[in-house]
């Protein structure tokens, strides 16, 4: 069994929210968040690390027979137990005061003094205990609905929700908690929050070359003449398999994995044929196509929300800079151009026609570009980032 007590491994804090721990007036205040945030790091871990991939099948009907209870029991054991953990080192540090959550936020309105942010922070916790209590009766009772639990794939779906929405509860509370003291970006605080990021980045970015795929695959069933019906399925089964294979495909919903492995089947089935119907083949590309850019759903993750917000304005103000120096340091404004589009390069799968641009940005190097082309570049950039649609 692992261990589950915060105290007996506890977790490094980021270095920021170290810091910022160690510079509160309160010793002792500090060192009560201090064992709550290192519990919250520690938690983050061990609902990150597991692998449910592990759980899946190549098949789409399989139900959840007793095979798959013995797999899946130690996972919502462990699942409840390190959140368990967490909220039992909230409760111990910061009880809930005589009036209750009420008493305390109403208290808390004394932002303006040290005990009011105190207590701002000590209620921020007591909201997200009672958050993630209530998600532990829900996970609870999922586990005892026939129409969870008689499907693996709505079971594995429904596991994998709850402990994404633990991690995003147990940011939040620290992120909220420390913010009342300090004004300070989640990746500096949050446990976690970075690799959370990236892996998110990753999924949206290997979903959108998939969409491209699928669509130029789209564009050639319909043009194929019967002779070349099965290359068409087969050259599909292929890049069915390279998507399998990638860490965007591990990062899916257990469904959204249900629903592709369930096509891949068909095309499987459509690319034995000896002379496979176009239209049938046509059918299920078209399927396909709708299915991948739904997973553009993707750009809703909040770590997504928030990373392309901070980008986006990232990227607003060196393409502002660039253009205020454009007529008298064109050398200046290219490399403010090229910086901006790296840091744009995190935003790629958000947008089609953004991504056009930052798959060229990847081939010219837009620090040489001078004249009518940097200008040209320039302008076609800050108009793809005022459409993006970030708020």
């Amino acid at each position: 069994m692992r261990p589950v007590s915060a105290e007996t491994t506890p977790a490094p804090l980021a270095p920021r929210l170290e810091q910022i721990v160690q510079t509160l007036p309160d010793p002792a205040f500090a060192a009560r968040l201090r064992k709550v945030y290192a519990a919250a790091a520690q938690a983050i871990t061990r609902l990150s690390d597991m692998d449910l991939v592990k759980y899946e099948t190549d098949s789409t009907d399989t139900g959840a027979d007793l095979s798959l209870w013995e797999e899946m029991a130690p996972v919502i054991r462990d699942t409840v137990m390190d959140v368990n953990t967490l909220l039992n080192v909230i409760r111990e540090q910061f009880p809930a005061p005589p009036g209750g959550i009420a008493d305390t936020v109403s208290h808390a309105a004394e932002q303006g003094t040290l005990q009011g942010r105190s207590r701002a922070a000590a209620a921020s916790l007591q909201d997200a205990m009672m958050q993630m209590a209530q998600n532990i009766t829900q996970l609870g009772e999922a586990m005892r609905n026939p129409a969870v639990v008689s499907d693996r794939w709505t079971l594995l779906a429904e596991i994998q929700r709850l402990r994404s929405t633990f991690r995003e509860q147990i940011s939040d509370l620290v992120y909220t908690s420390i913010n009342a003291f300090v004004d300070v970006a989640r990746k500096e605080v949050v446990p976690g929050y970075e690799e959370e990021v990236k892996a998110a980045m990753t999924v949206r970015a290997i979903v959108a070359d998939l969409a491209r795929i699928l669509s130029a695959r789209l564009v050639k069933v319909r043009e194929a003449e019967p002779a070349t019906v099965q290359w068409n399925a087969q050259q599909l089964q292929g890049e069915l398999d390279v998507f399998g294979r990638t860490a965007a495909y591990r990062g899916l919903r257990a469904q959204d994995k249900r629903h592709i492995i369930e096509m891949r089947g068909r095309v499987g089935r459509i690319a034995t044929m000896a002379a496979p119907s176009k239209d049938e083949l046509l059918q299920v590309v078209e399927e396909l196509d709708v299915l991948v850019r739904s997973l553009s759903a993707v750009n809703q993750r909040q770590v997504l929300v928030i990373n392309d917000r901070e980008v986006w304005a990232a990227c607003g103000v060196r393409l502002e800079r660039a253009h205020g120096v454009l007529a008298t340091d064109a050398t200046l404004a290219a490399r403010l151009l090229a910086d901006a589009a790296t840091i744009a390069q995190s935003l790629y799968g958000r947008e089609p026609n953004m991504d056009v641009f930052l798959r060229r940005a990847r081939k010219v190097p837009l620090a040489s570009l001078t004249g009518p082309e940097l200008r040209a570049t320039l302008e076609n950039f800050q108009g793809l980032l005022a459409t993006l649609g970030v708020t």
